[in-house]
Order: structure tokens, then C-alpha cells, then sequence
């Protein structure tokens, strides 16, 4: 595998964030160290790298540091483009076309995320909106797709990974709030890409345990409902 000494990834086993890197990485046929941070007392190598946001992922290639998930993942294909299948297509338009998707995701994934911390009605409404979004995607699978198995055709690509970086959580999912986002009835197409896309070789070894993902959902669940309370017995 290429890559090696030279790249370097600072992550967090649960972030779908730092998976979306992982998972390019495996696809590209690129070696690499990774390092688990503490997000809460996090290390001086990560404040350095990423001194904005101080938030993972980052990248170390050459000792350059690169931030941002989307970002990383566009850098991997520019830097890498001999090795492993090219995430982003060739076409200028289909290009840009799998970026718009991998922006949607994104916003909706972090206004989801953002309701999924409030009150009950506010997770409710967070709950619909990520179900809308997946019957959007179901939508951008068949007309990107053309067909084909994935959102970049043939093979698994940029949108493919965005997505994908989602899947563990996905799962977890179904234990945590008893729902299935990518459900067979409601979005088929999604349903039986996921199966396909966590199957895939340079995939599968790189998927996070889906039960320790629910362990560390009910620990975050637990947390939020003790604040929750601690707050609403706050006075003035």
C-alpha cells in the first residue's frame, strides 16, 4: 500500500466525520498511522494541526496538516490520483453534481445533529427531517447512480464515502431510537446500496463495532438527559 510513514490521521473512533477518511483511504489503497484523540483533553500535536477548530479529522501528509472531512477527502484524490479508483468523478458537471450531494448531506446531517441534542419535540422534528433527507437521497442514488450500483457508478466515489461515513451511526440507530433510516419499503435503493457499499472489501474491515456504537449513543443519551434536568433545575 502507498502512503505509509508519510500520512498521518487524528481521529475519533466514533466521529463519522473521521470515518469518511478512513474509508477513502482503504479505497485509495493508501497506509497510513492512526492516532485516537481525546476530544476532551485533546493533544498538542491536534491543537497545532487544526488551531481554527481544534476538532478532528486531520490529515498529516509530509508534516502539512489538512482539516475539514470534505476537504480531505477531495485532497486525497488530488494527491493520490495514481492510486485506487479517483473518488471525484472526471466530468466537470458530474463533478460538481456529486459535490452539491455531498454538501446536502452534510448540512442536513449537522441540522439533524443539532435537534437530536434538544428537547423532545425538537429530536422528533430532527428525526423527520433526517428521513426526508433520505427519501431525497433515494432520489439522487437513482438518477446519479444511472442504474449502476453506487452514487459514483461502478465503483464507490466521493458521495459514496460522505454517505457511507454515516452508516455505523445508521445501524445504531435502529437500537437507540427504533429507526431504520434506510428501511426497504421506504427507500430500497438506499437500503440495498448500504448493504452493498458495507460489504465492499476495502469497507468492511474499516466499519466501526455497531454495538459499541450504541453503548457510547446511550452513555451521550444519558449525559444530555442528566444536563437537561440539572438545567430545568437551575434558578434565576
Amino acid at each position: 500500500m502507498a502512503g505509509g510513514e508519510d500520512l498521518k490521521l487524528l481521529g475519533m473512533w466514533a466521529s463519522p466525520y473521521v470515518l469518511r477518511v478512513k474509508l477513502a483511504l482503504s479505497l485509495k489503497g493508501l497506509s497510513y498511522e492512526y492516532v485516537e484523540e481525546d476530544l476532551v483533553n485533546k493533544s498538542e500535536l491536534l491543537l497545532c494541526s487544526n488551531p481554527v477548530h481544534k476538532a478532528v479529522p486531520v490529515l498529516i501528509h509530509g508534516g502539512k496538516p489538512v482539516c475539514e472531512s470534505s476537504v480531505i477527502l477531495q485532497y486525497i484524490d488530488e494527491a493520490f490520483a495514481g492510486g485506487g479508483p479517483s473518488l471525484l468523478p472526471t466530468d466537470p458537471y458530474d463533478r460538481a453534481v456529486a459535490r452539491f450531494w455531498a454538501a446536502y448531506i452534510d448540512d442536513k446531517m449537522l441540522a439533524s445533529r443539532k435537534a437530536s441534542r434538544g428537547k423532545t419535540e425538537e429530536r422528533a422534528e430532527g428525526m423527520k427531517q433526517s428521513l426526508v433527507m433520505m427519501e431525497t437521497l433515494e432520489g439522487a442514488l437513482r438518477d446519479c447512480g444511472k442504474g449502476k450500483p453506487f452514487f459514483g457508478g461502478d465503483s464507490a466515489g466521493y458521495v459514496d464515502v460522505v454517505l457511507g461515513g454515516l452508516l455505523g451511526w445508521v445501524r445504531a440507530h435502529v437500537d437507540l431510537e427504533g429507526v431504520n433510516f434506510f428501511d426497504p419499503d421506504r427507500t430500497p435503493l438506499l437500503a440495498a446500496w448500504a448493504e452493498r457499499f458495507w460489504s465492499l472489501e476495502a469497507v468492511e474491515p474499516v466499519m466501526p463495532d455497531v454495538s459499541r456504537l450504541v453503548e457510547f449513543g446511550k452513555m451521550l443519551q444519558a449525559r444530555q438527559a442528566a444536563a437537561a434536568a440539572a438545567g430545568g433545575g437551575a434558578g434565576n
